[in-house]
């Protein structure tokens, strides 16, 4: 292993954690990455770069939610996050690709072992969250949903379950409260729905909804320092938020 503290606990080579972390700026939802470093100094394609989601084995004395806690933090530095688990994969292949097959030989003590993965996902503020790399991976960073290359093992597939179970929330429960500022337009609002539901969505009967429902309280203030008009404001009813 690169983090030889890590020896301290010994790591299931059967369970793993992977974790989605959404971001949403500026009208573009994205997802953290990491850069898997190279299996060897003398890896034949040096110039390639190996993208994944930020995930690991599990160690025996932990829990779960520990697991990815611990993880999350290890590669990327981010923490007090919250993570919910939405989904395991566990087809027996999903860890036997020809091109994953050098790193796994170099950093796990058994390399072919099937690996069951359980995944989390997260929705974040992006401008919150400065990613840094450590452990094995090379770098961390957010990537836009459009332009997420192939990634390692199965995560293209988990990056696609997940934006599902988040289209499925997304309509019953706020979530997407916490990717936007704290005091917002309606039109931002809509442009965060639009963005994860991937259709246009009709301006009148969404923001009636949101005004029924009681989610929203109306501010009295206005957008500042914008070239057009200026819009409310508004913020979400945090009891009302809670409750659902």
């Amino acid at each position: 292993m690169y983090n030889d503290k890590l020896n301290t606990s010994i790591q299931n080579p059967h369970v793993s954690v992977d974790c989605v972390i959404f971001g949403f700026k500026e009208g573009d939802l994205k997802v953290l990455l990491i850069e898997r470093k190279a299996a060897s100094d003398n890896n034949s394609s040096p110039n390639k770069k190996d993208f994944l989601l930020p995930g690991d084995l599990v160690f025996d004395n932990e829990d779960l939610d520990t697991s990815a806690r611990r993880i999350l933090k290890e590669l990327t530095s981010l923490e007090n996050i919250y993570l919910e688990q939405f989904h395991a994969f566990g087809n027996p292949d999903r860890v036997r690709k020809p091109s994953d097959k050098p790193w796994l030989e170099a950093i796990r003590t058994e390399p072919y072992a099937r690996v069951i993965t359980i995944a989390y996902y997260s929705l974040v503020k992006l401008e919150d969250y400065k990613p840094t790399a450590s452990s094995f991976a090379n770098n961390a960073d957010w990537f836009s949903l459009k332009d997420i290359p192939e990634l390692a093992f199965d995560h293209n597939e988990i990056v696609n379950y997940a934006l599902k179970v988040l289209k499925s929330r997304i309509q019953t429960h706020p979530v997407g409260f916490e990717l936007l500022p704290k005091k917002f337009t309606l039109s931002q609002l809509q442009k965060l729905y639009e963005t994860i539901m991937g259709e246009n969505l009709d301006k009148r009967n969404f923001r009636r909804q949101f005004m029924k429902n009681g989610m929203l309280i109306p501010l009295m203030e206005k957008q500042k320092h914008v070239p057009h008009k200026r819009a409310q404001l508004f913020k979400f009813n945090k009891e009302k938020f809670e409750a659902v």
